[in-house]
């Protein structure tokens, strides 16, 4: 090659290279490679661009898993209905996105208009209407999201301080069967007949609901968090015994712990907390329905635990449901797999997992001596560190001291299997931070 045709090469690479930063830069790009259309004038309200405001990395805010198909449903859907769904954000951040879940619709879910805003706190659908943002989904304000499918909403610009109440509004126009929805929400959120995406007074949300529906994520693009923390498991993650509106749930009370730490200077990781916990759910067994309701653990851990951005470490809480809800005994060695298989997938995603020992639930009308003795030994595996990376001892914790079969008193909400809101706070404060540092094994 001469001179001069090197130099010949090298201007035409120099040209493509400036070419395609050009490009790039136009071009709004939704994150995870979703094209974003051009705005029309559908664009958001108040000035509020598709675009990112800031730098930062996308974490998840808060989350939720899809369960089932909501009872009554399954004809009509709630067409003709605004859903006006409360959120707890545990972390903040400049811009958002949401995650809509069609997965148990038994036809397409047509959303015309969604909006996301700030709560006034004062527990009633009203909205900071400076906050007031409408959604797009490439670019538009409507999204047909296909039966079992999920869509991600445009990036949207809007300031979220942690600790904040988020309101998320859709309405759908036309029947779509059955409402994807997660029951055991311990949020209120509300419905308005009509479209009323964009109000702020809150007067016409004259119905009250425990559920979420249809949302199942809430992203932030962050400076306050490095990655995510899932927390991955059944009612007791869930929160289900805890306070309806207090963000009780032990994963709640970990996010803020969290925070803390880093606040005061400790050296621990930036991240913050999401709750994958599914009431009732199981390892290996799916619940009834198809697409199953209350998929087993083994089945929707790559929905619920590895999609979410930036993932760091996944803590499992799992596994007394298959000892409580197995009609015959359960076999401890089939549980112990399906934990280690769910540690493998998530090794081979790079994730740390933390796990959890599964506490005692003598006085609960499922207790037998021969299932306490499968307990016993689901927990000796992981003591002995043959399961997860590390392990978080519950059992210990939350434990009647005089009787290590049961629940300590106090931190028992009564029913001898569900934490109370002392014993969720208890949990979280046992949590050692120092395990969620570092990486997942290739193997155990």
């Amino acid at each position: 090659m001469t001179k001069r045709h090197g130099y010949a090469v090298l201007s035409a690479l120099v040209a493509l290279v400036l070419a395609v930063s050009a490009a790039i830069y136009l071009t709004v790009a939704a994150d995870g490679g979703t094209a974003r259309g051009t705005l029309t004038d559908d664009r958001p309200h108040h000035g509020a661009s598709v675009a990112p405001a800031s730098t930062g990395i996308w974490v998840g805010a808060w989350s939720t898993s899809p369960v089932g198909g909501e009872p009554g449903t399954e004809t009509e859907g709630l067409a003709g209905h605004s859903v006006r769904n409360v959120v707890h954000a545990d972390t903040g951040g400049t811009s958002a996105r949401i995650t809509l879940s069609n997965l148990y619709g038994h036809s397409p879910l047509t959303i015309t208009h969604a909006s996301i805003a700030f709560s006034t706190g004062d527990g009633t659908a009203a909205a900071d209407p400076g906050s007031m943002r409408r959604l797009t989904f490439n670019g538009s304000t409507t999204v047909v999201i296909p039966a079992g499918e999920q869509a991600v909403s445009d990036a949207v610009r809007l300031t979220v301080p942690h600790g904040t109440d988020v309101l998320i509004t859709t309405y759908s126009p036309t029947p779509s069967g059955p409402v994807t929805y997660h029951p055991h929400a311990r949020q209120i959120s509300y419905v308005a007949a009509g479209d009323a995406t964009e109000d702020a007074t809150g007067t016409p949300y004259t119905e009250q609901t425990p559920y979420w529906r249809y949302v199942t994520g809430l992203d932030l693009l962050s400076n306050e968090a490095d990655g995510t923390v899932v927390v991955f498991g059944d009612s007791i993650t869930d929160g289900i015994t805890s306070t309806i509106g207090a963000n009780h749930r032990w994963p709640d009370l970990l996010a803020g712990r969290l925070r803390t730490a880093v606040e005061s200077g400790r050296q621990v990781p930036r991240y913050s907390v999401v709750n994958e916990g599914i009431s009732g759910n199981q390892v290996l067994a799916d619940g009834l329905g198809r697409p199953a309701e209350n998929q087993s653990g083994l089945g929707r851990f790559g929905r619920d635990a590895l999609s979410h951005p930036d993932v760091k470490v996944v803590v499992i809480d799992l596994g007394v449901n298959d000892i409580l809800r197995n009609p015959r005994l359960a076999d401890p060695n089939k549980i112990i797999g399906g934990l280690r298989t769910l540690v493998r997938e998530a090794h081979a995603h790079g994730l740390k997992v933390v796990g959890a020992t599964l506490m005692p639930f003598e006085g609960h009308r499922g207790w037998t001596p021969a299932r306490e003795a499968v307990r016993r030994q689901v927990n000796a595996e992981i003591r002995a560190g043959r399961v997860y990376d590390a392990v978080v001892d519950f059992d210990k914790a939350l434990r009647d001291p005089y009787d290590p079969r049961r629940l300590r008193p106090d931190y028992d909400s009564g029913d001898h299997l569900h934490p109370s809101d002392l014993g969720f706070a208890r949990m979280a404060a046992i949590f050692d931070l120092g395990t969620l540092k570092g990486a997942g094994q290739a193997e155990l």
